[in-house]
């Protein structure tokens, strides 16, 4: 199989950064301090790949609370502590997004689920910021967030780069969902276990460490 691609669009979460299990650590505590008793196993599977928003029904009825702007702004806060504290990069994903900054000439974009000025902080404290400048796309700012493929479309558009020219790099069912009906290469990263997030998903590939990347595009 060819690994050449014209672009490489990476999520962010989970695949950049080490962010969910502090970004659903502080949502689990905000959500049990409004009523809704959670294990962290249990939060990870509800929400991973997806924004709070989307679950805003079932929030609501386990709750039995509005979920207001005002919640969301504190979550946000929160959040954003934590993460200023003690965000680190995945093993290896640095050198990874230099190999598919050199192997698309500059054609690579993050195209996340999650909120714009939280994956920009997040690319900046992993020290990404120079590989990516303006290349951040948030699912919030499109019409539908993933799983639909928009955000990938529109940072494909925005690096020029046909669709089914790009490889996607997801760690999630949900995101996977969005790279294959944007018409893309997806390549499923699984750190730990053996890909049974994407079963029947058809990723073309499944890592296990960041370094694969860098060494598959090499390849």
């Amino acid at each position: 199989m060819s690994t050449t691609f014209d672009a490489v669009l990476f999520d962010c979460d989970g695949v950049l950064v080490d962010s969910e299990p502090i970004t659903n650590g502080v949502l689990r505590q905000m959500l049990n301090e409004a009523g809704w008793g959670l294990t962290q196993a249990e939060c990870m599977q509800i929400f991973i790949g997806k924004a709070v928003r989307d679950e805003r029904v079932r929030i609501e009825r386990e709750t039995g609370q509005p979920l207001t702007e005002d919640w969301m702004r504190a979550f946000y806060a929160r959040r954003d502590q934590r993460l200023r504290a003690e965000l680190r990069a995945m093993d290896g994903a640095l050198q990874a997004v230099a190999a598919a900054h050199a192997h698309t000439a500059g054609r690579i974009a993050c195209a996340s689920g999650a909120d714009r000025p939280k994956v920009v902080m997040q690319i900046a404290m992993a020290g990404m910021a120079p590989y990516f400048e303006d290349r951040i796309f948030s699912g919030h700012d499109m019409p539908r967030s993933k799983p639909a493929p928009d955000v990938y479309l529109a940072a494909a558009a925005h690096v020029g780069a046909d669709p089914a020219r790009c490889l996607v790099v997801e760690d999630t069912a949900t995101g996977v969902r969005a790279g294959l009906d944007a018409g893309a290469t997806v390549w499923g990263y699984c750190p730990e276990g053996h890909g049974r997030a994407f079963a029947g998903l058809p990723v073309a590939r499944v890592l296990h460490h960041m370094d694969e990347l860098a060494y598959f595009l090499r390849g």
